[in-house]
């Protein structure tokens, strides 16, 4: 079987796979961009580097062998000029040339929009994407103008694009209590439907050489 990596063309893939990531182990991270015309040779390179594209046989050999074991993530949208990566290892050797952080150090990692925390759930600790403070806030401001102009039709186009974005369990929980926002300002028409998140595909894989 050929190498390869999955190539998310979604926010909600990248995030995903990150989460999926994290709890096996993957919690040493570092990010950056690239230009869509390189993103396959920084793909290929960081196979050659660190084995993003390794089966879980040979994962579990080097495992044994000590070395770090890695995973990439690549948010690469169609017709996308450039392409947001975040390269996750393990704990071991062959990272001393990179500048690693831990995911649950602060400053938190944040990464397309949104920040990776831990939750409680069902008595477990568990990890979670919900939006940064300052986006937080900005809603908030927003919300309390639209409502307090009576600009209704313009709230309800907030709240459907509130409603819209990735149901992790924590932006579910924060779209939640915007939406009471809105009712506590006076908003009364029928509030948008707040989805779980289901399992996603992480992306067609991209082979590598």
């Amino acid at each position: 079987m050929l190498p390869s990596t999955p190539i998310a063309p979604s926010k909600t893939a990248a995030l995903s796979r990150v989460l999926d990531s994290v709890p096996k182990g993957y919690r040493h991270y570092i990010l950056g961009t690239v230009s869509a015309a390189k993103a396959e040779t920084l793909a290929n390179k960081f196979h050659a580097l660190y084995g993003i594209g390794c089966s879980p046989a040979q994962r579990l050999v080097r495992k044994s062998k000590g070395i770090a074991n890695a995973v990439l993530v690549m948010y690469w949208p169609a017709d996308a000029v450039e392409v947001r990566w975040l390269l996750l290892a393990t704990n071991g050797a062959g990272f001393e040339s990179e500048r690693l952080r831990l995911v649950d150090e602060k400053p938190r990692l944040s990464w397309l929009g949104y920040e990776l925390v831990r939750h409680s759930l069902q008595g477990r600790a568990s990890w979670t994407w919900r939006r940064p403070k300052e986006a937080m806030t900005e809603l908030h401001v927003l919300l309390a103008s639209q409502s307090n102009r009576r600009h209704y039709s313009a709230l309800a186009a907030t709240l459907e694009r509130i409603a819209k974005q990735p149901g992790f369990h924590g932006v579910r929980a924060q779209s939640w209590s915007l939406f009471q926002e809105a009712r506590r300002r006076g908003y009364s028409e029928p509030l948008p439907q707040l989805f779980y998140l289901q399992k996603v595909s992480h992306g067609d894989r991209l082979t590598l050489g």
